[in-house]
């Protein structure tokens, strides 16, 4: 039973629902519907779908997240991100709006969801680490930038071809900008004046529905659409209907690449934006890997009623959260007054112009542009700082889906050259204590006559192998003739694989032609068990491996005091010469 709990969390929180949660559930239910409605339409837009599949995919997602997802508070759905992967992606073998368009957006759903679900049933949800947080503020932030640009066609009313690439589209809005449609500007540029200014007056006025109320009622009274102001025009009256979509081997193909971006991208806002909320609460725990079913479960089931990939909306959940959702009976209630919106309400938005669509768009991603990311990391680790910009300019010179791989490639380049490099620190013994520390870092360590104590802080495996012995040897030559020990502090290292066990045995080897031996403390349970294992105990001498740097100090003073041969007792050097 706890196993089905863990697949399907609602079994576990439904049954202690209490009465008074009742209240904030449909509360913020009701004020997330009522964000959606708006949004919803303006990222179907944005995806370059009929807006009515904006609202397709808000209803099932939600439903199905509250069933299976671990989060009580997170809010499903279409957002700014995965609709212009969408449009990015699927727009280079469709053209937008078209069947054929929506079918591929559709079936990427659907492929997107399956991975998901692997990832998470096969406990993969690891892999995201993969996407560093600089990487993933560089690629938000320029796609916040290629978003707002993209709707500077709605919001100025003159014809630009659609690219992914922000120079293409700066170029074309400058040969067009004579061609600007001056209502439609005041449409557009007023949408986004009069949302920022409700926002900052109180963010829980919905300033999107209402700037979609008065826009529309304008476009209708004083006829508007007859001026040249786009309009939204027939917008679908009924629930979305159930297919099968239509998918075969060379569309999967074309868009499997798309699909796993929009995999990683989705479940990492997911996620982050799940974490944040579970911070504020202490009745729940997010389950990463249960997340990854959960949404693509909501993928897979929104495919069948015509959606396009959803995921977790930052804006949507806090609202969620502050309005005092407790469960996921809130997202219950966004998806019933969807379901009613598209069976009752659609016809009113028949006036409704393009250019607030795309305002609400602009709004939207406003906060996606992570500056003071920039400027913290700046000043804190440039190497993080520069894999940010280059991810950055790589999205919007290269494309969306480029940008994200080369962000990914930086992070593991990154990652393997700090790992190929690790920290090494020569120890001193503090004043009046057993304990040794860094002498670069602690002026008062006292280094030990004859002794070099050095710390290695990394697991030794191939990556490293030959930095470790590099280093190693380079600090044995530094200090000379007058060198008769060599301490190696293994606290920090908690792995050594083949390629590691065979650059100590060259250690050993270097150290012997020396005369210099070898000591080794702290080396944890696995270190043991694998320098035992491929006889580097004998080959080093079992009397030479300590729990503390300080019974290594005391053995060697001590074996220098009674005359014992402190270097290489006799099985060490038979083990050697055995080798």
């Amino acid at each position: 039973m706890n196993n089905v709990r863990a697949f399907i969390p609602i079994l576990d929180w439904l049954p202690k629902y209490k009465k008074s949660y009742l209240r904030g559930d449909l509360l913020a239910g009701l004020t997330v519907g009522v964000m959606l409605v708006p949004q919803g339409m303006a990222y179907g837009l944005l995806a370059g779908l009929p807006p009515i599949y904006g609202l397709y995919a808000s209803i099932i997602p939600l439903f199905l997240y509250s069933f299976f997802g671990t989060s009580r508070q997170l809010s499903v759905g279409p957002v700014a991100l995965v609709s212009l992967l969408i449009l990015a992606g699927v727009g280079q073998f469709a053209e937008t709006g078209t069947e054929a368009f929506i079918g591929m957006a559709i079936a990427t759903a659907l492929i997107a969801g399956v991975i998901q679900i692997l990832l998470g049933a096969f406990r993969l949800g690891f892999l995201i680490n993969f996407l560093s947080h600089p990487v993933i503020a560089g690629f938000t932030s320029a796609a916040a930038f290629i978003i707002g640009l993209s709707q500077l066609k709605n919001l100025l009313g003159i014809n630009i071809p659609r690219s992914n690439f922000i120079h293409e589209v700066i170029i074309s809005t400058a040969q067009n900008i004579g061609d600007v449609h001056w209502p439609t500007v005041a449409l557009g540029f007023g949408g986004i004046a009069f949302i920022l200014i409700l926002k900052r007056v109180n963010k829980a006025i919905p300033g999107a529905l209402l700037a979609v109320i008065f826009s529309t009622a304008g476009v209708f009274f004083f006829g508007l659409q007859g001026h040249g102001v786009e309009i939204v025009k027939e917008v679908p009256r009924g629930l979305p209907p159930v297919s099968v979509p239509k998918i075969n081997g060379p569309m999967v193909v074309q868009l499997l690449p798309l699909a796993l971006t929009i995999c990683l991208i989705s479940f990492i806002e997911s996620l982050a934006i799940a974490k944040t909320i579970e911070a504020m609460h202490k009745n729940y725990r997010v389950v990463p890997n249960q997340e990854l079913i959960a949404l693509g479960l909501t993928k897979i089931g929104g495919a069948f009623f015509h959606s396009y990939p959803t995921t977790g909306s930052f804006t949507r959940s806090a609202v969620n959260n502050d309005s005092g959702a407790k469960t996921g009976v809130s997202s219950m209630v966004s998806a019933v007054l969807i379901a009613i919106t598209l069976l009752f309400l659609t016809p009113l938005f028949f006036y409704l112009p393009k250019a607030i669509l795309a305002s609400i768009i602009v709004v939207a991603v406003i906060n996606l542009v992570d500056y003071k990311e920039a400027i913290h990391l700046w000043h804190k680790d440039r190497r993080d700082f520069m894999t940010m910009i280059v991810t950055f300019v790589a999205t919007l010179t290269l494309g969306i889906q480029d940008g994200v791989f080369t962000g990914v490639i930086l992070s593991l380049a990154f990652m393997v050259y700090r790992n190929s490099k690790p920290h090494i620190s020569i120890l001193g013994q503090l004043p009046g204590s057993r304990n040794y520390r860094n002498i670069d870092r602690f002026g008062s360590a006292i280094r030990q006559d004859e002794i070099l104590i050095v710390r290695f802080d990394a697991q030794l495996y191939f990556g490293n192998a030959t930095y470790f012995r590099e280093s190693l040897e380079s600090l044995v030559n530094k200090e000379g003739k007058e060198l008769k020990l060599l301490i190696l502090d293994a606290s920090s290292i908690h792995d050594v694989d083949s390629s590691g066990v065979k650059t100590i045995e060259e250690l050993l080897a270097f150290l012997q032609q020396r005369n210099v031996g070898l000591y080794i403390s702290g080396a944890i349970g696995p270190v043991r068990d694998v320098l035992k294992k491929n006889g580097l105990v004998e080959k080093i001498g079992a009397r030479n491996h300590f729990m503390f740097v300080h019974d290594a100090v005391e053995a060697y003073h001590k074996r220098q005091r009674t005359g014992e041969d402190d270097s290489w007792t006799a099985d060490a050097v038979q083990a050697n010469e055995e080798q």
